[in-house]
């Protein structure tokens, strides 16, 4: 798929890789609709003037991936707003941790519901119009965490684990209608969601834990996905991206 002039909506498309991936978008020629809870402070602000800077269009729209209704009416604003979807990012999530008997019922759904049940109500409101395209492309974010155990991260490991399921499950049943779904599942990455890590742990990963003992940048994985958004014999598959974290045996 050749980016130019083509729609891209992105969740949690401000910080992070989200926000890398909607200006490398807009570098490629992309108008870009972006969502996140919060599309008002310093952060959301910079990312719409550098994407507006490029000479593209760039919709912010504040909402919740939690919320199935929020999830749902972003897809029917950008197509109303925009004149369609080409490329859906699902970035938007978040770490809950704790194990089994540490995280609350609430915090369990809740990841789910942001991680999992929103690419159901996303991709339920797109793929329509996908479908009369005849051409679309759909990248869900999973995580090293979702192919590896990590102690005290139990919903985590779980809601990332599904989502290469879901990618393989959504890329067989719509591939005779052009629309291909691939997934990404980053390491550590040096973006607002690693920076809290503690310092110990930083040390231990790029010692011990990372090969090529260095963290990776948002920017990598955003060039990731515009590879497999613009190669269009990709589909159905799971990118890891993690510094040879995942591959290790010790």
């Amino acid at each position: 798929m050749d980016l130019k002039g083509k729609v891209s909506l992105i969740t949690g498309g401000t910080k992070g890789i989200g926000a890398a991936t909607a200006i490398l978008f807009a570098q490629r020629g992309a108008d870009v609709a972006i969502v996140a809870r919060n599309v008002q402070d310093d952060c959301a602000l910079e990312t719409q003037r550098r994407i507006v800077a490029l000479g593209r269009r760039c919709l912010m729209f504040g909402a919740d991936m939690g919320n199935a209704e929020d999830a749902t009416t972003c897809v029917e604003r950008t197509i109303a707003e925009m004149g369609g979807v080409d490329v859906l990012v699902h970035s938007a999530g978040g770490l809950v941790t704790g194990g089994l008997l540490e995280v609350t019922a609430k915090n369990w759904y809740a990841a789910f519901d942001v991680h999992v049940h929103a690419v159901f109500h996303l991709c339920r409101a797109v793929i329509p119009a996908m479908k009369k395209k005849r051409e679309g492309a759909i990248i869900l974010i999973s995580s090293s965490a979702g192919k590896r155990a990590i102690r005290s991260n139990i919903a985590y490991q779980a809601v990332k684990g599904a989502l290469p399921h879901i990618t393989r499950g959504l890329a067989y049943e719509f591939a005779d209608d052009n629309i291909r779904v691939n997934c990404v599942a980053p390491g550590v990455i040096r973006t607002p969601f690693h920076d809290a890590m503690p310092a110990a742990v930083k040390e231990n990963n790029l010692k011990n834990r990372i090969p090529l003992h260095r963290e990776g940048t948002a920017e990598q994985v955003a060039s990731l996905i515009r590879e497999m958004t613009e190669n269009d014999y990709l589909t159905g598959e799971t990118f890891s991206i993690d510094g040879g974290l995942t591959m290790r045996i010790c």
